[in-house]
């Protein structure tokens, strides 16, 4: 075999993190009543929040704010949009959020079965998150998954985020990987592929939501069934 470690991606390659934090955010929009605070429409709510935890992830993702930071302030921002600056309800709804969120256990299509098919193969898989430690590992328990990986190297674990070139080379010393025969694959063209080609490792982007940017991958796919004509 070309390779030898399989790196992935958890949110959004494997798991799926809108739906999951769509359901999660439904919970506490009941549990908090938010509704008796103005947000009178959940749709427009979600999707103030993804907006939000998009470019505060992004942010993240270049060490411009810490990991505290993006917690609860794009619970902040989104109250913002609907004129309440209550501070100690963002914090309240960062927590509760962290909590529900783990619970959730939608995969992405063939997500099991690929895990499955690879690891059958001898592939040794591990993953490489910008996720919160205890939150990715109740996640990777919740879901099923905790059994495919060998290591999982967070942001938190390994002192640096993707695409930082840090973490990719703390999952190799971790793991004994030799870069040429590693491969990573994720679905965000920065932190993951960008990150990986960083320190020469080859990739695969996951384009799940059929996006027409041109990212410079290895391979790109459309499904994780394809990884099967790669792998």
């Amino acid at each position: 075999m070309q390779y030898r470690h399989i790196f992935f991606d958890l949110d959004h390659t494997l798991w799926d993190f809108d739906q999951n934090a769509k359901e999660a955010l439904l919970e506490l929009y009941e549990v908090l009543r938010l509704q008796d605070t103005g947000i009178a429409d959940f749709d427009v709510f979600y999707k103030r929040y993804l907006h939000h935890n998009q470019v505060l992830w992004d942010r993240y993702h270049h060490g411009y704010i810490t990991s505290e930071e993006l917690k609860w302030k794009r619970m902040w921002r989104t109250l913002l949009d609907f004129k309440i600056g209550n501070e100690p309800l963002a914090r309240k709804m960062s927590a509760t959020f962290l909590e529900l969120l783990p619970e959730r256990q939608n995969l992405f299509p063939y997500a099991v079965e690929i895990l499955g098919y690879l690891k059958r193969k001898g592939y040794l898989l591990h993953l490489i998150t910008n996720g919160f430690e205890h939150t990715q590992g109740r996640k990777l328990r919740t879901s099923g998954l905790e059994g495919y990986f060998e290591e999982v190297i967070t942001s938190e674990r390994s002192g640096s985020i993707k695409p930082q070139r840090e973490i990719f080379e703390y999952a190799l010393r971790l793991t004994g990987a030799k870069v040429e025969e590693s491969i990573m694959i994720g679905d965000n063209p920065d932190a993951d592929i960008g990150g990986a080609m960083g320190v020469g490792m080859d990739c695969i982007f996951v384009n799940h939501i059929g996006s027409e940017v041109v990212v410079p991958a290895t391979y790109t796919i459309r499904h994780l069934k394809q990884l099967e004509d790669i792998l």
